[in-house]
Order: C-alpha cells, then sequence, then structure tokens
C-alpha cells in the first residue's frame, strides 16, 4: 500500500496561522514509510526511566510498541476483516513500569493515529490504564464529531465513573505518533492542547485544554544509532510544565529522548521534578508470534528482565 504523508496538514488544519521554524526535515516518500514499517513487524523501544512520583525520582523502565495495523473506523478497534472503509493507522502501546517504595506502577497508554494525516489530522482513539495496589483507572478517547467523547473509571471517589466530550484538539499523548508519522506538522508558536492521560491520573488533575507554546530546534545531540536529532519543546502556560522530545531528523524519526518538568506540589517538598527516559534498546520483530518461552531470550535483546 502506498501512502502519501502530508507534510503540513496537522499544523494547518489544528492551528492556523502558526508560524514554522527554519528547519528543513527530509521529507518521507511513500517507499520509504512502506518498506520500514509493513515487512518487518513492529519497532520495539525500551527506554530507561526515571519517573517522578511523590516528590522523588523513582527507576523503572519504558517500552514503546510502534505497529502499523487496519481500523474499522465505526468500532474504533482494529479491524478483523479487509473491507475499503478500514483506516490504517500506526498504534502506539507505550508501557511505564516502576516501583513507588513497596509496591509497583503499571501505566500504559495506547494511540490509534492515522497514517494519512491529511484525511484524519487527529488520533482516532487513546486509551489509558494505571495499575497500582490501591486500585485501577482508565480513561478512553473517542473521536466523534463532537469533539473526544470521554469515558473515565476510578477507584477514586472524587474522580469515580465520568463520561463528557472535550474539544477536538492536538492531544499530549498524540504527539508520540505525531513525531513519527510527520514530524513537519508539530505545531509552533501558541496553540491549544489536551494533557496526557498520564498527568491527569498522577496529578488528579481535570481533563480540559490548556494554552502552549511550541518551538522546535537543532541539537548537537545523536541517537542511538549515531543520527542527528532534534528537539521539540512544549511549555504549557496553565500548569508551568515543559515536555522536552529528541527525535531523529530523519526517517524513521525514531524517539531517543523524553522529559517532563512538573509543576511544584506544597505537600511534597514544593520540588519541581522532572521524569526523563533514554533509548536504550530497539528491536523490529512480529512480537504476537514470539509467545514462547523459547523466545524469552529475545528480552535480552531488549535489556528487559524476564521475571
Amino acid at each position: 500500500m502506498k501512502i502519501l504523508l502530508t507534510v503540513f496538514a496537522i499544523s494547518c488544519l489544528l492551528v492556523p496561522g502558526i508560524r514554522a521554524e527554519n528547519i528543513e526535515i527530509p521529507k518521507t516518500s511513500s517507499k520509504q514509510f512502506d518498506d520500514y514499517w509493513y515487512p518487518r513487524g513492529a519497532e520495539i523501544s525500551k527506554f530507561s526511566l526515571e519517573q517522578s512520583r511523590y516528590g522523588e525520582i523513582h527507576s523503572g523502565d519504558a517500552v514503546q510498541i510502534f505497529v502499523t495495523e487496519p481500523l474499522n473506523p465505526n468500532l474504533q478497534v482494529k479491524a478483523d476483516n479487509k473491507r475499503p472503509g478500514n483506516i490504517p493507522i500506526l498504534k502506539l502501546n507505550f508501557t511505564r513500569k516502576f516501583f513507588t517504595g513497596v509496591y509497583p506502577y503499571s501505566i500504559m497508554t495506547s494511540v490509534f493515529a492515522p497514517i494519512r494525516s491529511d484525511l484524519h489530522p487527529l488520533p482516532l482513539k487513546i486509551s489509558f490504564t494505571s495499575q497500582e495496589w490501591c486500585g485501577h483507572v482508565f480513561m478512553q478517547l473517542n473521536l466523534r464529531e463532537a469533539g473526544y467523547q470521554v469515558q473515565h473509571r476510578s477507584y477514586f471517589e472524587k474522580e469515580s465513573d465520568r463520561e463528557f466530550t472535550v474539544d477536538r484538539l492536538l492531544t499530549e499523548d498524540g504527539l508520540w505518533t505525531l513525531i513519527r508519522i510527520s514530524p513537519q506538522s508539530l505545531p509552533q508558536g501558541t496553540f491549544k492542547l489536551l494533557p496526557s492521560a498520564t498527568f491527569v491520573r498522577l496529578m488528579h488533575k481535570p481533563f480540559k485544554s490548556a494554552s502552549a507554546t511550541g518551538t522546535l530546534t537543532t541539537t548537537w545531540r545523536n541517537s542511538l544509532e549515531g543520527n542527528d536529532l532534534l528537539k521539540y519543546q512544549v511549555q504549557i502556560e496553565e500548569t508551568g510544565r515543559v515536555l522536552e522530545f529528541w527525535f531523529e531528523k530523519k526517517f524513521p524519526h525514531r524517539i531517543q529522548e523524553w522529559k517532563e518538568t512538573g509543576t511544584p506540589l506544597s505537600h511534597f517538598g514544593n520540588k519541581a521534578l522532572t521524569t526523563r527516559a533514554v533509548r536504550t534498546h530497539t528491536i523490529m520483530t512480529d512480537y504476537w508470534s514470539k509467545n514462547k518461552n523459547q523466545h524469552r531470550p529475545m528480552l535480552k535483546d531488549l535489556g528487559l528482565k524476564p521475571n
């Protein structure tokens, strides 16, 4: 399947009149995209994670699984059968695992982003789960005509079960797939952004849009593979959070590192801590077929332990 990647589609549709930094990102041909993503299974990357929580930094692992698949647009789930109306997507499954004291956290975000960003500039669906010994939380966003339809379930009384709709805006969780599909479309200047589900959950904040400022700059740093990196920074006005992404200038635009500096919290020593993750391993494989005990040694290729 040949795919035309439109480089400025999202910036034009989402943020009219934004300025573009004078950084030329090489365009990706349909053949480049197809040859990298379709015959090689999924791209799996392991990151060394330093996660801020409870006023301290906790070490752990983050894993990002990028894979192409067809989406049933009516149900907004993976299509089991070929049909003309299916939408090709790049899906991200993003996990974070870390311990706080004696008990573990397991967080996962899934982003379903259409590859044809000129036709579908926003992720069609985002789902989120967080599990720890106190309980678990679930949130899902489905893109509808009126906006993102949000379902939220939580063991906290003040958050509990809710359903509501928010505006059709770029999401913080959608930045990851945007970098991989069309980094030329990353918004610069001032724009509106919906927060990540992880931030909303861990900070117990309402899910609402905020004003943000994006900048794209060059950097002297290199990726794990030795390729030149660009830096994309987003400063969120209402919360003071700063997001930073370092990714390859050239296709396939692998993400090498990210940082998130949060708002100081008075009940945790009024410290603004920084979550940081650095990519240490990447493999391409059809992991869904590697489900036997004989395949467990492959975890070493990702720097993960089998326990």
